[in-house]
């Protein structure tokens, strides 16, 4: 920020201060301008300490005066951790008891290659239902008989009691038949099912009596001994779905639908894996019609097709968006074909919206716009179906000589065309384009018909994949995300097959082309994780797995925060760590499907996300065969080798019981300490808990009713839970049960373990203890593993207590450090040591540490009438600040008594001024990153303005139709001004994800901006100037050693002229890097390494139509009455169960 410059060489006012001139009158340079090193210390040296003569003056402290100070407070953290700390009792604890445990070694290629091989060998048990199921549709389908008046019989089976609270009614199919069925708690679904029987869902715009569905609900049916078989094979299977090319979905075992607040937009059609299980992947460029022809309601109805259409894209396929006239131009700043992510479908959507009608129709710039993308070979595309998607409300030209010079005579693009409104144009010259392309001629009349026809086209692209038979009966697993059904199972992958028509029209008619549907299996997130290493791999170590996109399946930090089950969860690998070269070089040969291993140094963010740490981390990658996936494992060097204890030996000794049991027992707290036990699954009958006492509790009477020796219990958490309650019992006998805590004002000494024990001393201190019971997820746990000396850890300002509450209570400062052993050549860290400090009294004797006194009982230096005497941090509190200030830029301790209650903030909140200069003179570093998986609340709809834009009347038709609701939700359609029911006008405004479901009103997913700070590469001591004319100010700042801290020594502003611009680190909401940037330099994937985009006998005769599956009247009478009453839409009931062999 620019600063006004003041005079030169003024003297600087201020009580007791000497008069010199200032050097250098100028701007204080922006967080942008960072001021070399070596510019500085040139000018430092000539920096004058004046005092005029005869006059009573105190001096800025010299630079040695400042690095004693330092080296002074070194020695006193110093002192206290090798008093209070126990390192090195801890370690010869651990030595005295080298009977007791064992140290194993983490072999990372040996460990990475077992856990792919037993992820293999779990999903390969889903690929042999997947192919079961597949078959037996196939066959099924083949013998079906069509019936023309097929008609639903209702079974014959006794209602359940109508109180019973663990019966509901579930709807079997069409004429309101229902079967009320017995569900009960699955503790694997995390929902109420019924393994006797499948369930059905029908999308609400589709009508359930219809001919087609009432077919589709019989031949599918069989599909239920089927599924029941699969999990009497295979008890372990969750859900079993097929997903009908109709829109019909069964699946098992059955369970209650979603009873959303709204109207039910779910249709299997668009679920991720049945979009990526129906075709191969795609290349698409869509182009809309905006001559001035166009307008109004037509024009309407096409941004929301093209939105719709959007939506039937996974991430495997490409995309681009144009609007022509006489030209074409693309509607976004993507010049060329993007992946089809959510956030560049978001771009497209928005752009969209601002496409206006003007000038004259020109078909040939359109598709010459469109052949010239697909041409590019330049980019990064999907390489297999290419195809034009136009809408338009209508031409004469067949622009033939555009396809003879670009598609002709192979035909390698599809196109497909839409007319879109109501008009009197011949439509015939949209059916040849579509024809003569091998691809399919829709209507889009209105708004009811766009969800049904933007995604038939998927049926053609099916084709040559039906006609590839067995080849293409390949398994394809999908991007992770969130399972349908609400309170489900949480994140999942999906196998999934597609399922053929083998039918024949006739005898000697060719082989039928139409793909039936998809079959798909689910496997929780969960379950794979299980297979992974827990607490071998330290607090720091983790397996994570990406896909062919570089999306991560597991990874610690995939953690998001709101889901909507309508999108896949698609957090890169390289958005899960902190980017640098070398994960873009693991990533690149993890998806290439390589082995590797690679030594890196890298930064990692803090648990809590306020810190930043520079690492040593060993990654070892494999991939996992038969899948798109890859595994890698990530250990830091210090967890090569961990503990594994031995107490059989032990055991036998105290009569088959648990040795140091009593330590565990809360009668022993008051002499031994505290101790909180990491919430792990130590038994399988143990009742977990979030209150760390009540679980303690659960774990104590679980104990004292299993043996050391019990199968249901893990013995390795188990025996090393015990083995550490006893080492850490050793520690406060031998080091801090004897000594005084107050004479060094401390307020409590911990130690914490990998064990899983964390031990707090003396037992009050627990009342104030915040931290998390389990040490892997305790962030001063895992910063100290990777940190050499002691880390400081001011409490977060959100627990802080304010000024006149710190009189009567104490607020603690973490000091922490790891312990490490060395035992035969084996280095480990299985422990972590640390006392808090009582903040206040450390305050006091930080001031005394950095002033002319030895001692804190020595009475104050005063500077006499004649004498000259350098300022320090006590006697001069209130002309000279003294701060430490810990490694991401928090306020540690400070000399200002007002400023403890700041302790926590961010320095930048404190004095901007100066934080500003450590940064600009390299003391800090930056760092910014974006979280993609944060959760936002809704944002209140803004002022649109008195007059609307425009007014889309819907037609009779269009409110008759429930499909009018679905699309209009989906791409904000009528919003403005729309004279309708007040209902209908909030279902239409409401969050797809809402609509499909949900029960409360729900966060929505956005982006936010991530801002940490941490040391750089300044580790001198030096004084240095914040430039600003008269304002200026001296400081010094010099690195305590083996700590976290920074000590700084500054003059205090005395004018407010010289304000500069605050860092910020506080999270923000952002838009996320600029995508049409990030496009221009395409992260590297592979697609799916099979693509079926052509099969020579495919026959293209069926190549447009325009007709929907008709509406079901009696939710047209309801709805008919809904608005002559005004009254709200019910929800109309589409799950349906069928108990019956057949229909």
């Amino acid at each position: 920020m620019a600063v006004p410059a003041r005079t030169c060489g003024a003297s600087r006012p201020g009580p007791a201060r000497t008069a010199r001139p200032w050097p250098g009158c100028g701007p204080q340079p922006g967080p942008g301008a960072r001021r070399p090193l070596s510019l500085l210390l040139p000018s430092l040296l000539l920096l004058p300490l004046l005092a005029a003569p005869g006059a009573s003056a105190y001096s800025f402290p010299q630079q040695h005066t400042m690095q004693h100070w330092a080296r002074r407070l070194e020695q006193e953290v110093d002192g206290v951790m090798r008093i209070f700390g126990g390192v090195q009792q801890l370690r010869e604890i651990y030595k005295d008891n080298r009977n007791l445990f064992e140290v194993q070694e983490n072999e990372p290629q040996k460990l990475v290659e077992k856990v792919a091989g037993d992820i293999e060998s779990l999903l390969d048990r889903k690929v042999q239902a997947l192919k079961r199921l597949a078959d037996a549709a196939e066959n099924f389908q083949k013998a079906h008989r069509w019936q023309d008046n097929i008609k639903v019989r209702t079974p014959a089976l006794p209602p359940a009691p109508r109180d019973d609270p663990e019966s509901e009614d579930v709807e079997r199919g069409s004429k309101a038949s229902t079967l009320t069925l017995d569900f009960i708690e699955d503790p694997n679904f995390k929902n109420k099912v019924n393994y006797s029987y499948t369930a059905v869902q029908i999308p609400t715009d589709i009508y359930k009596g219809s001919t087609v569905i009432l077919n589709e609900l019989n031949w599918t049916e069989a599909l239920e001994n089927v599924f029941i078989e699969n999990r009497r094979q295979d008890p372990t299977l969750l859900w079993q779905v097929f997903g009908s090319a109709t829109g019909v979905t069964r699946y098992y075992p059955a369970a209650p639908w979603r009873a959303p607040k709204k109207i039910d937009l779910y249709d299997v059609r668009r679920r991720p894996w049945y979009i990526q299980g129906a075709s191969s992947p795609k290349d698409m460029v869509i182009i809309v019609d905006v001559s001035g022809s166009v307008s109004g309601l037509t024009l309407k109805l096409m941004k929301t097709s093209v939105c719709e259409m959007l939506d039937t894209l996974s991430d495997d396929d490409y995309v681009n968006v144009a609007s022509f006239n006489e030209k074409a131009q693309p509607v976004s700043c993507f010049t060329h074909l993007v992946q089809a992510n959510v956030r560049n479908k978001k771009v497209f959507k928005e752009a969209v919206q601002g496409m206006v009608a003007k000038g004259t129709t020109g078909y040939k710039a359109g598709f010459e716009y469109a052949f010239d993308q697909l041409q590019n070979s330049n980019i990064t595309r999907a390489n297999c179906n290419k195809m034009i998607m136009m809408f338009t409300d209508g031409g004469e030209d067949r622009v033939q000589d555009v396809f003879e010079k670009y598609n002709w005579p192979n035909r390698t693009v599809r196109v497909f065309t839409f007319s879109v409104g109501q008009h009197n144009y011949d439509v015939t010259p949209l059916q040849w384009m579509a024809c003569a392309n091998k691809g399919y001629y829709f209507e889009i009349p209105s708004i009811g018909a766009i969800r049904i026809n933007t995604q038939e086209y998927l049926d053609v692209l099916g084709r040559p994949m039906v006609l590839a038979g067995k080849e293409a009966k390949q398994v394809q697993w999908t991007n992770v995300y969130e399972d349908a059904l609400e309170g489900g199972l949480g994140l999942v992958v999906t196998g999934t097959l597609p399922v053929f028509n083998l039918t024949q029209d006739g005898p000697g008619e060719k082989k039928n082309q139409l793909i039936l549907g998809v079959m798909g299996i689910d496997v929780a997130l969960n379950d794979i994780k299980r297979l992974t290493p827990n607490y071998t791999l330290g607090a720091n170590g983790y397996v994570f797995a990406i896909d062919l996109n570089g999306y991560v399946l597991l990874h610690p930090n995939l953690k998001p925060q709101t889901t909507n089950f309508r999108e896949p969860v698609t957090l890169d690998f390289l958005d899960a760590e902190l980017e640098d070269e070398n994960k873009e070089e693991i990533r690149r040969s993890m998806i290439d499907g390589n082995k590797g291993h690679k030594q890196i140094r890298t930064l990692v963010k803090s648990l809590d996300e306020r810190y930043i740490d520079e690492v040593i981390r060993n990654y070892t990658w494999v991939p996992i065969r038969s899948t798109n996936y890859s595994l890698g494992l990530v250990l830091p060097p210090y967890s090569t080798f961990y503990l594994q204890a031995n107490l059989s030996d032990q055991i036998l000794q105290v009569k088959c019981k648990w040795p140091d049991f009593e330590f565990l027992l809360p009668s022993s707290f008051e002499s031994e300490g505290h101790v909180f036990i990491a919430p792990r699954e130590y038994c399988k009958d143990l009742n977990a808990s979030d209150n760390n006492t009540e679980f303690l509790k659960n774990f104590i009477e679980l104990m004292e009713k299993v043996t050391p020796d019990s199968k249901q219990c893990n013995n390795f958490l188990l025996h090393n839970l015990i083995l550490d309650t006893g080492i850490t019992q050793q520690l406060v006998e031998r080091v801090w049960r004897d000594q005084d805590l107050n004479t060094y004002s401390l307020l409590a000494v911990f130690a914490a373990t990998d064990g899983g024990i964390t031990r707090v001393f003396p037992n009050k201190a627990a009342e104030d203890w915040t931290e998390n019971p389990e040490p892997f997820n305790a962030s001063f746990y895992r910063r100290s593993l990777d940190n050499y000396g002691y880390v400081f850890k001011p409490p977060h300002q959100d627990t802080l207590l304010r000024p006149l509450e710190l009189e009567n209570d104490t607020v603690g400062v973490l000091v922490s450090t790891a312990v490490e052993l060395s035992l035969g050549g084996r280095t480990l860290r299985p422990a972590v040591v640390g006392v808090k400090l009582d903040l206040e009294a450390w305050a006091e004797k930080f001031k005394v540490l950095a002033s002319n006194r030895t001692h804190q009982d020595q009475p104050q230096k005063q500077c006499g009438p004649s004498s000259h005497c350098e300022m320090d941090c006590e006697v001069n509190n209130e002309d000279l600040l003294c701060v430490l200030i810990d490694d991401g830029g928090f306020l540690v301790l400070s000399n200002q008594n007002h400023q403890w209650d700041q302790v926590g903030r961010f320095f930048s909140e404190v004095d901007a001024n100066l934080m500003l200069a450590l940064y600009n003179n390299s003391f800090y570093t930056r760092k910014e990153s974006y979280d993609y998986q944060a959760a936002c609340a809704p944002q209140p709809p803004g002022n649109l303005g008195a007059a609307p834009r425009g007014v889309f009347v819907p037609t009779i038709a269009d409110f008759l139709n429930l499909a009018w609701w679905t699309s209009a939700a989906a791409c904000g359609l009528g919003r403005e001004g729309a004279p309708w029911p007040e209902e209908f006008k909030r279902a239409m405004e409401q969050d797809p994800a809402e609509a499909e479901g949900s029960s409360e009103t729900r966060e929505s997913s956005c982006v936010m901006k991530q801002t940490q700070y941490y040391f750089g590469s300044v580790n001198a001591s030096y004084n240095a100037i914040i430039d600003c004319g008269n304002c200026s100010r001296l400081f010094h700042a010099q690195r305590l050693t083996n700590t976290n801290l920074l000590f700084v020594v500054a003059e205090k502003p005395l004018c407010s002229q010289c304000e500069a611009g605050r860092l910020l680190q506080k999270e923000t909401h952002s838009d996320g890097p600029e995508q049409c940037e990030l496009v221009q330099r395409p992260r590297y994937r592979r697609g799916p390494h099979i693509c079926f985009d052509y099969n020579a006998t495919e026959d293209t005769s069926d190549c447009g139509r325009g007709a929907s599956f008709p509406p079901s009247l009696g939710v047209l009478v309801s709805l008919q009455l809904l608005l002559l009453l005004g009254l709200p839409p019910r929800p109309q009931p589409q799950v349906h169960a069928h108990a019956s062999r057949r229909l």
